[in-house]
Formats: C-alpha cells, sequence, structure tokens
C-alpha cells in the first residue's frame, strides 16, 4: 500500500505533500526533525492522508496536488479543517 499526505506547519504557512509506503515512519520523520526540507517549519499536523494501491498511481496523485489547482484544494481543506491545540516549548 502507498499512501500520499500533506502535513501543514502549525506555525507557518507551509504545506508539505508527499509519498510514502508508511504514512507513520514518515510522519515522525517530519515531526523529528530528521526530514532537513521541513524541519524548519514543524511542528505539523496531518491534513490529507489518502491511499492507493501501487506506487504509480501514488505518483500521480502527490504531482497534482503539487499542480497549481492541488495547492489550492490543500489550502481550502486546511483551512476547514479545525488545528489541534499545540504546545511550543522556549529555552532560553
Amino acid at each position: 500500500m502507498w499512501y500520499v499526505y500533506a502535513i501543514q506547519s502549525l506555525v507557518r504557512n507551509y504545506i508539505y505533500v508527499g509519498l510514502t509506503s508508511n504514512i507513520d515512519r514518515r510522519f515522525e520523520e517530519h515531526e523529528t526533525g530528521k526530514e532537513r526540507t521541513t524541519k524548519p517549519y514543524r511542528p505539523f499536523r496531518l491534513i490529507l492522508n489518502e491511499s492507493f494501491g501501487t506506487r504509480a498511481e501514488a505518483r500521480k496523485r502527490e504531482i497534482k496536488l503539487k499542480s497549481g489547482s492541488g495547492k489550492e484544494f490543500l489550502k481550502r481543506l486546511a483551512r476547514t479543517q479545525t488545528p489541534e491545540v499545540f504546545a511550543v516549548e522556549v529555552r532560553l
């Protein structure tokens, strides 16, 4: 099973779209800063998770979501969802 997912930063205006075979592992990589691209935008919330039978099908959907109309769809989707409450630890 393959998954296309979108995560939204809870602190900045940023949505990331990705493809994986293990959504739990991948989300944790984003949350813990192991993914260099998304590290500055942590923490995240999952706003989209779609499953596909093949990687090729998932890749087609990922490409669509990264297009102009796909980005607009994700922005609308993010606005309609209630963000979770989160805490930010500040170290001085």
